[in-house]
Formats: structure tokens, C-alpha cells, sequence
């Protein structure tokens, strides 16, 4: 950006929705700079982080909370709202909700989406929308410093930001896979959006931070809420916990048992949760949390609740945001429960229904072999009827999910982006994860199933070497070490480990060190 002297409107100025020259100077935006420069062109938006006290820091005995309240006399003036509709409904439908209801199914006991009032949206054009939201990144304002809450508008346009409740998540790194993409892949554009670099380490933080925060708003209005429940293997009950634990929420998680990573159990009993311990699997865990829910005063965090997509559809809105607003070719997603494949679509096309984007990129769902209902479905044909299947224990624990919630919700957004599913054995995930690791990754078993299919995908030639090429990475390989430790082991029955690495245990002798580098050090680079 062009060396600009900036200087504060002191008084309101009058905004016209399709150009980017004047911007409004409400108590909504009343931070909203104009950089002064020798172009008009140059005028654009700041964040609220910009105020009219940008040169001085606030009162030692005053908060970020505080200050946004003193800041913001209103959090929605310019009238964006959101609302409940059923998913996919018929244009002539009249069936909705508000989101301060306590309601997961629609009277035909379907799905429900989110639906955002595009109209009011649609007031402002594609470059406003860019602006402001990359005038926020970076930023410690409340709450537009999360990835997610920066897009506010876009999410929960009516809550008040003193009931969200945000560890800042998101603004996750996206990084150039150059050594994998070039020496496995033999391509030169291969991205990574590490969505694992979060508050709990999973992408779940993006959509936890959303429903914990609506929770937060129903309790101060004084719904029946006593605490918020999910079914998990692993991931979910981890991002509910610590956002539960943050608000002083109770938080009930219903775990398969034996079935989910230490890693990933130590987190909700450390954030205070009750964890109970269940002897199914994850969907016999799902069925048990429907009908608690369904009789006691406890809020259903699982990915049936459609709030949750709402914070998870901003990671692609970063992507594209990282990308300085260029469209990627591809997107490979790992799916389980199958709420993410939506939610990213959904993101994208958010984006290019109001203006940002002119395109939204083909998307890849990717699924382990031994839990792969949406690949068969994918195989047999979309016109088929669906068949869940029982899912098979996988190192993809995370996906591990036969039945998924959001089966409509996948097979949707596929059909409307053009999109592949893909599948990948055991070893093959195994393979991919840790050939990933050897290039400087430290990847989950996931993000494995999701390289896994980038590879077959290059190898049929489906994906070219030019593609800009984005894998989405949903957690940090540090919940996930005993299956690398296995891995890397030889420990896995019927597992090759190719690209095993185990320590070389050597006496504490010069002469013995010395030959142990020649043989197995050395003459590898010689």
C-alpha cells in the first residue's frame, strides 16, 4: 500500500454500497479511516482497530471487551441477519427460524442451514467486502482479531461482541509445500492450509468458537440452556471444552472408548469437561447425545447444528484472502462427518455470490477406506440411494464415521463445485503422511487420507502439474504421535513402513559412531 499521511473523519460521511471512494462513518464503523494520498483510487476502508484513538493505547484499567463496547455503540446497524432454513428447501418455502431458537431439524426432520440476508449483503460490492476484511488481520480489536469473528458479518451478523467468546482462532497458516509438491508430486503450486495451528489444534475451533458463543447469547437471554453437549472422536470435544471452559459453560462429551488418540482425551478432561466414556463407536456415540439432547437441557454441538459450519466456511474465505483473492484450482478436504466439505463450499460461494471471487475452485473430498460411504455413494453414482456402511477402525480416527450427519450436505456441494471423492487405504494414508514428514511436515493421519488422494489424483492425470493445488490440513500431528511412533516402529501388522525412520541405537563409542555415520549416513550422499 502507497505511504498515505491518515487522519480521522470527525464527522459522519455518507456511503455509497458499490464504490469503494466513500465509506461509512457510523458508530458501527466509526473507526473507518481515509488514507490521504495523491489518488483518489487509494482511498479504501480500515479496520475498526483504527480508531480515533489509534495514537493512544486505551485506559490501563480498561479491557479489549470493554474498549469494543465503548467504541461500538451498536454491533449491526446497516441491518444484516441471519436465519434457520431448511437445507436445500424449495424456493417457495416459507419455514424458518431464528437462530436464538433451540432447534437442529426442520419439520421434515432434515437438515437445517444458515441463511444469511444476501440482499443486505449485496449493498456493498465485492472490493468493499475485500477491504474490510483485510484491514482486520493482524489485529488485537475484539473480536475481529480471530479469522473467524473478522468476518462477522458474514457469520453471526447480530450477536453482540460481548457475548462471543473467541481464543482468536483462524488466521491459519498457509504454506508452500515446495520440497513435497516438487519431489513427490512434480508440481510446483501445492499449498497447504494448516487449519491444526489453532487454540486446540483442529479446524473444529473455527466452528466451536461460533456455537459457544450463540450458547453464551441464549444464556444471557435466559433460554434453558445448562450446558452443551457433543458426540467426538476426539477433535470436537476438544475445541467444546476449551470454549465451554472460557465462557464457564458445562461441557458433556460422549467418547467412543479406546478409540481416540491420548492426545486428544487428555484435552477435555483437562479443560474440565465430563467425559463419558462409551463402549460403540463414534455413530453409536451420536445416537446417545441425540436423544440426551433431545430430553434434557443440554445444547447439541455436533455438526448437525448448522452454527458450527458458519465459523468452519471462513477458512476458505482466508484461503482466498491468502491468495490476495486469486481462486485455486483445487481444494482436497479430509471428510468424515462430511460438515466441512460443505462449509468450505459454502464459504467459496459466499465469495462469489457477492462479488469477491469471479469462480469457486473444484473440491476434493477425501475418505479413508475403512470408513468411505460417500466415495462408494461418489462410485455407484449420486442418483443412487445412499447406503452408510460400518466403519472400520482407521488410523483417520477423526473420520472414522460410517453414517455421516452431513451426507446432503456433501453430496450438494460436490455437485455444485464439480467435485471428486477420493478414498486411501491404511497404508497408503500411512505413506503419505509420513512421506510429508520427511519433507519438513509434521502432519495428522488426516491430512494423510487428503495427499493420499492428491497422488492418486496426479497420478491419473485428473489434477495437472500447474494446478494450484490446496490441501486442507484439520490437525496438528502432535495429537496423533503413537501412530508415527508405530509407524516409524515397523509396529504395524500388514504395514511395509517404506518410509520408516527408527533411531540407529549405537554403543557411546567414538569408533562405533564413526562407522555407523559411514555406513548409514554418508554413503547415502556420496
Amino acid at each position: 500500500m502507497a505511504a498515505c499521511s491518515l487522519f480521522q473523519l470527525s464527522s459522519p460521511c455518507t456511503l455509497n454500497p458499490k464504490t469503494s471512494k466513500s465509506f461509512l462513518c457510523t458508530p458501527r464503523y466509526q473507526s473507518l479511516s481515509i488514507r490521504s494520498c495523491s489518488s483518489a483510487s487509494a482511498t479504501s476502508v480500515s479496520s475498526e482497530s483504527s480508531n480515533c484513538h489509534s495514537k493512544h493505547r486505551r485506559p490501563a484499567d480498561e479491557n479489549i471487551r470493554d474498549e469494543a463496547k465503548r467504541t461500538h455503540t451498536t454491533d449491526n446497524n446497516h441491518g444484516f441477519s441471519a436465519k434457520y432454513v431448511p437445507f436445500d428447501a424449495d424456493p417457495s418455502s416459507t419455514e424458518s427460524y431464528s437462530l436464538d431458537e433451540i432447534i437442529y431439524r426442520s419439520k421434515s426432520g432434515g437438515l437445517l442451514d444458515v441463511q444469511h440476508d444476501m440482499e443486505a449483503l449485496k449493498k456493498f460490492d465485492g472490493k468493499y467486502w475485500k477491504n474490510l476484511f483485510d484491514s482486520r488481520i493482524g489485529k488485537t480489536t475484539w473480536p475481529y482479531g480471530s479469522g473467524v469473528w473478522s468476518k462477522k458479518e458474514w457469520v453471526l451478523p447480530e450477536i453482540d461482541s460481548d457475548h462471543i467468546v473467541s481464543a482468536f482462532e483462524g488466521n491459519s497458516n498457509l504454506f508452500w509445500a515446495e520440497r513435497y509438491g516438487k519431489t513427490i508430486l512434480g508440481m510446483n503450486d501445492l499449498w497447504v492450509k494448516h487449519c491444526g495451528i489453532s487454540h486446540t489444534g483442529s479446524f473444529k475451533d473455527l466452528g466451536m468458537t461460533v456455537l459457544v458463543s450463540q450458547v453464551n447469547r441464549l444464556r444471557k437471554l435466559g433460554k434453558p440452556v445448562v450446558g452443551v453437549g457433543c458426540a467426538s472422536t476426539g477433535d470436537t470435544s476438544a475445541a467444546l471444552s476449551a470454549y465451554c471452559a472460557a465462557a464457564g459453560i458445562p461441557a458433556i462429551v460422549f467418547l467412543p472408548a479406546n478409540r481416540i488418540s491420548m492426545a486428544q482425551l487428555v484435552q477435555p478432561i483437562a479443560n474440565g469437561a465430563k467425559v463419558i466414556s462409551l463402549d460403540t463407536d463414534f455413530d453409536g456415540c451420536m445416537q446417545l447425545i441425540r436423544e440426551v439432547t433431545a430430553e434434557l437441557p443440554i445444547y447439541l454441538a455436533n455438526s448437525l447444528n448448522s452454527l458450527r459450519l458458519e465459523g468452519q466456511k471462513t477458512a476458505a474465505i482466508e484461503i482466498l484472502q491468502q491468495f490476495d483473492w486469486e481462486v485455486p484450482d483445487w481444494v482436497i478436504v479430509p471428510g468424515g462427518n462430511l460438515g466441512n466439505i460443505y462449509a468450505f463450499y459454502k464459504g467459496f460461494q459466499m465469495c462469489k455470490e457477492l462479488g469477491l471471487v469471479d469462480r469457486i475452485p473444484r473440491m476434493v473430498c477425501a475418505q479413508a477406506a475403512n470408513a468411505n460411504p460417500l466415495y462408494l455413494h461418489y462410485k455407484a453414482g449420486w442418483d443412487t440411494e445412499f447406503k452408510p456402511v460400518t466403519a472400520a477402525t482407521t488410523f483417520a480416527s477423526a473420520i472414522q464415521i460410517g453414517d455421516p450427519v452431513s451426507i446432503d450436505r456433501a453430496i450438494f456441494a460436490l455437485k455444485n463445485c464439480d467435485g471428486i471423492v477420493e478414498e486411501a487405504s491404511e497404508e497408503e494414508l500411512m505413506d503419505a503422511m509420513s512421506q510429508a514428514d520427511l519433507t519438513g511436515m509434521f502432519i495428522c493421519p488426516h491430512t494423510g487420507v487428503a495427499l493420499a488422494a492428491l497422488i492418486k489424483l496426479r497420478n491419473s492425470g485428473v489434477i495437472q502439474p500447474n494446478d494450484r493445488t490446496v490441501v486442507v490440513s484439520t490437525a496438528h500431528g502432535l495429537k496423533f504421535t503413537q501412530s508415527k511412533i508405530d509407524y516409524h516402529s515397523n509396529a504395524i501388522p500388514d504395514m511395509a513402513s517404506r518410509f520408516s525412520n527408527p533411531p540407529i541405537e549405537v554403543k557411546a563409542d567414538f569408533g562405533a559412531v564413526m562407522d555407523v555415520l559411514q555406513k548409514r549416513v554418508l554413503s547415502e550422499y556420496q
